[in-house]
């Protein structure tokens, strides 16, 4: 489908759902933004879930976003359960305001919900050539290390800077082996899951995504990756006053009120230390494309030159709508 057309499509649905235009359009950009990129499991897949969390009013749709100045750098911002991507989008703006004035911005939501992609966010920060750092928590789904039940989300970590050149570093990642947009997006088309990324509900190894989604979701490294997921609960729940501790709610299957999502913006100035960061970063990048390449590996890239490809070679293609989502659409459109 024509980008333009989808873009029409998914404004209208979210207006009758009493989006305003402006929240309506923040919102299918994001979306529009994850099929470019190849973020299926952020894309239009979650389209219905957003749609049936505000008509059963667990979103709200016409929220009263308050923001309390803590400092001329710190924000706290009361989201009012809109949806993730109107708090989101609302956050990294004043986070960036915060830094162009004093160097650093410093900003933390609750009260939000799911916002899709952190290195979307990532990319505003970059463009006003400022170094960025995102966390947000999310509904249960890796067990704590030496732990039986889920506890943390997936819990992403988002590290992004300018370059000197058009494609910026941005290292989005979830601290699962595979994300669990992945696995939804799995379930939805019957396709198995790889083995070694999640265990079902008995703690026995599966690649059936069904039952990985009631099962446990294994983190990278270990208890490495249970320790980051702590952090970033600490960081985007505990400091900010969202929930934590495993109460997220987890949006396509908990409608016994909003998710409570927290998250938490940290933008600064490149040349804070150093004046001359992009000959700099640039010498580093470069440096590290030198050395030399293990069999398969025709180049070294760096995070986000791969996702700024994918971009680049899709937006000059339709996006692709998938069974589901056709089915979707047309329950959406009545």
């Amino acid at each position: 489908m024509k980008h333009q057309k989808i873009f029409k499509l998914l404004n209208k649905i979210f207006v009758s759902k009493g989006l305003s235009k402006q929240h309506a359009k923040i919102t299918t950009n994001a979306l529009i933004n994850a099929e470019l990129v190849g973020a299926y499991g952020h894309g239009l897949s979650r389209l219905k879930m957003y749609c049936d969390r505000i008509s059963k009013k667990l979103i709200n749709p016409k929220p009263k976003i308050k923001i309390k100045k803590i400092t001329a750098s710190i924000s706290h911002i009361d989201a009012d359960n809109s949806i993730g991507f109107v708090a989101a989008d609302f956050g990294i703006k004043t986070a960036i305001q915060n830094a162009k004035k004093t160097g650093i911005g410093m900003v933390a939501i609750k009260n939000s919900g799911h916002y899709g992609m952190s290195g979307y966010y990532a990319e505003q920060a970059i463009k006003k050539n400022l170094i960025v750092m995102i966390f947000t928590n999310g509904p249960p789904a890796i067990a704590p290390h030496g732990a039986m039940k889920s506890l943390f989300g997936t819990n992403p970590i988002c590290f992004g800077t300018p370059t000197g050149t058009k494609i910026p570093f941005i290292l989005d990642t979830s601290i699962s082996m595979i994300n669990r947009g992945k696995i939804r997006v799995a379930a939805r088309s019957n396709k198995k899951i790889p083995l070694g990324v999640a265990l079902d509900k008995f703690g026995n190894p599966t690649t059936d995504a069904r039952k990985a989604l009631k099962g446990v979701q294994l983190p990278i490294a270990g208890f490495r990756g249970s320790g980051l997921a702590w952090m970033v609960d600490i960081l985007s729940g505990v400091l900010t006053g969202a929930n934590h501790s495993g109460h997220v709610k987890d949006p396509f299957d908990d409608f016994t009120g909003p998710q409570n999502v927290g998250h938490l913006f940290i933008t600064f100035k490149k040349n804070l230390f150093q004046k001359d960061f992009n000959k700099r970063i640039l010498s580093n990048i470069k440096t590290i494309k030198k050395l030399p390449k293990i069999k398969g590996f025709n180049k070294i890239m760096y995070p986000g030159q791969n996702k700024y490809l994918r971009f680049k070679k899709n937006f000059k293609k339709d996006i692709r709508i998938t069974n589901s989502v056709k089915k979707d659409l047309k329950e959406l459109i009545g």
